[in-house]
Order: structure tokens, then sequence, then C-alpha cells
């Protein structure tokens, strides 16, 4: 204990005040769900991020762990670069969200088959952009939360499109930013390297209450297997998207 202490002085007073600074909720396994009305969030429009990178280690092999040996403690900071060009990673990643309203409407919003969306009529969601390379901003989806009482469910995903399943070195994170309260944070942590979509979180309007779940779950398909894992019952058929 007293060696670590001496490496990082007063590390549990920064982790601490960072807390507070950071103001972020984690979504685990243990702890999973979250209420937008107890924090106060159910008006405004709810952002949504995706973001992934990947360690340096996944793309180069091990070439550099012999230089770490000369610097011990490089061993615990690994090289993380951003996937942001066509040389580092060849992984595009989606972010998208299926919807049912109050009044029984159901539908996607997805960079697939330009279906953006509409944020100030239904379905109150809508896509900012396809980021192809994982830059730093990522993709983000919005929810206009002032119209949250006519949001029966939503079901907020991740899919590789269209290139080898890499969910395994590509290290994503869903970002959820509230209009009032702190941001949330996902991480897609699971190992599943054949994997090809991810059911991130859902938002499940409760009696007026906005609940947001933590979900996780890989699969090997597509949208339409994430439509049956959560029984929205639609139709789905092969889909594309304009080349940049």
């Amino acid at each position: 204990m007293a060696f670590w202490n001496s490496l990082w002085p007063g590390r549990d007073a920064v982790f601490e005040a960072g807390n507070s600074v950071t103001s972020s909720i984690v979504l685990s396994k243990r702890h999973a769900t979250v209420s937008l009305t107890k924090q106060g969030a159910l008006s405004g429009h709810l952002r949504v991020n995706l973001s992934w990178r990947m360690r340096s280690s996944d793309i180069e092999g091990r070439s550099r762990q012999s230089g770490r040996l000369l610097r011990p403690m490089k061993l615990f900071t690994p090289d993380v670069v951003q996937a942001h060009t066509r040389g580092v990673v060849n992984v595009d990643l989606d972010l998208g969200c299926m919807y049912e309203l109050k009044d029984g409407t159901r539908g996607v919003v997805q960079p697939l088959g330009n279906l953006i969306g509409d944020l100030n009529g239904p379905p109150y969601i809508r896509l900012s952009g396809d980021d192809r390379f994982g830059a730093p901003s990522g993709e983000t989806v919005y929810v206009n939360l002032d119209h949250h009482e006519e949001i029966k469910r939503l079901l907020f995903f991740v899919y590789i499109y269209d290139q080898t399943p890499a969910f395994d070195r590509t290290h994503a994170k869903v970002t959820l930013y509230p209009g009032n309260g702190p941001r949330i944070e996902i991480e897609l942590d699971e190992r599943a390297p054949q994997a090809r979509s991810c059911a991130v979180f859902t938002v499940d309007n409760i009696k007026g209450e906005l609940i947001v779940r933590r979900e996780v779950k890989f699969v090997y398909g597509f949208q339409s297997e994430l439509d049956r894992l959560y029984g929205f019952g639609m139709q789905w058929g092969r889909g594309y998207k304009t080349r940049a």
C-alpha cells in the first residue's frame, strides 16, 4: 500500500475530487439503472454520444514491449490512439436507436438507410451524423425530452457496418448527456470478438418516470436480431448507406 502511495502521493484525495469534478455516473452490471426523472432531466435534449478508440498494442502487436522493459511503469499505461484513419483501424461503428411511442408507432433512427429521424416531430429523435473512423467527436443521437410523455421505450444499440467484427479490439463507450444532472457512461467492455451488434441501453417510460438501464448485450447478427431480443416486431431488409 505504501509503495503505491509513494508513486502517487495523495491519490485517494485526487480520486474523490475527480468524482465531483467529472460529475459522471458509470453504469455497470452491479449498478445498471438510473432515473432521469430523479436527476431532474425530463426536459431539453438528451445527447447520446458514441466514441471508440484502439490501443496501439492491438494494432502493432508486441513490438513495443521490449522498450517498455526499460520503463516498467509504461506497462500500466498502454498507448492509446484515436481510431480516426483507415490506416489505424478499418472498423465502422454506427449508433442507432429503436423506438416505440405511446401511440404504438415503432421505428429506428440510424445511419443505415439514412434514417436520421426528427427532433421536433415524431419520433423526437435525430441522428446528428455518421462518423466512419472513430473521430474524437464520435456519433451523436439527440432525444427531445420535452416530448418524453409521448415516448414509451427506446433501445440504443451499436453495430459494425460492413466490416470484420472487432468489438474485442475496439474500446467503445456510449455517454449520455442529459439537459440536467451528471453525464452517464456505459463501456462496451464485454469480450465478444465475433459479435456484430450490441444492445447498449434502454430507456423505459414507467408511469411517467424515465429509467435508463444498462444492457451491453452482444449478438452475432444485426438489427433484426436485436429486434427479436427486445420484441419491437419490425420488418427488416438489407440496407446501405452512401459512402463519403
